[in-house]
């Protein structure tokens, strides 16, 4: 079964939204999307999320990770940077990347921060460094999106962004909706072609 992974942590629902815009960019292009989050880390040793979450998408497995024909990665920021729970499952893909399962494949970041100034192109960056180890192919939005060109909120050649304000409570913009429904897309075609 061809998919395309979307993985992604949420913490204020955001990341999860855009998320779900991306996925319905890749099926647009006729390929199936697959949602996956990942458990939250905890800071006690001892607590551990269930395996199966009460609510919401399922976490992702490092089987997805590796039988993915590309990927589509989202973190909230955090200081610049992405969420903990993120990296710690990138942390844990070393199989993964010892098989060359991802080499080849392309992938693609998208962000969410509560400040306007809150580190999104950073964090994205930071997303990718150990993309670029796996051997993927990444891909960013060009601004043939003209979209990118015009937006007065969240989106960048990195990838998308929004800002969900200090109350996670700003709506997704329509420009940010189309950015991230464009970038699905492009995925999609990208993965489609290097298939």
């Amino acid at each position: 079964m061809d998919y395309l992974l979307v993985l992604y942590y949420s913490s204020g629902g955001t990341t999860k939204q855009l998320a779900e815009l991306i996925a319905r960019g890749i099926e647009l292009q006729g390929v199936e999307a697959i949602i996956r989050t990942v458990p939250r880390v905890s800071p006690n040793s001892e607590a551990t999320e269930q395996k199966i979450p009460t609510e919401g998408d399922c976490y992702a497995s490092q089987q997805e990770l590796a039988g993915c024909l590309g990927l589509a990665v989202g973190s909230p920021t955090r200081f610049g940077n992405m969420a903990a729970p993120l990296k710690y499952f990138i942390d844990q893909s070393s199989d993964v990347w010892m098989n060359g399962q991802l080499a080849g494949k392309p992938v693609t970041f998208f962000s969410s921060s509560s400040s306007l100034h809150g580190g999104q192109e950073s964090t994205l960056l930071s997303m990718m460094i150990p993309f670029f180890h796996h051997g993927m192919l990444v891909s960013g939005i060009p601004y043939s999106e003209t979209t990118l060109l015009h937006t007065q909120s969240g989106g960048t050649p990195y990838g998308v962004t929004h800002w969900a304000g200090h109350e996670n409570n700003n709506p997704i913009s329509e420009a940010e909706k189309e950015l991230a429904i464009a970038q699905g897309k492009r995925l999609a075609s990208l993965a489609i072609k290097l298939k």
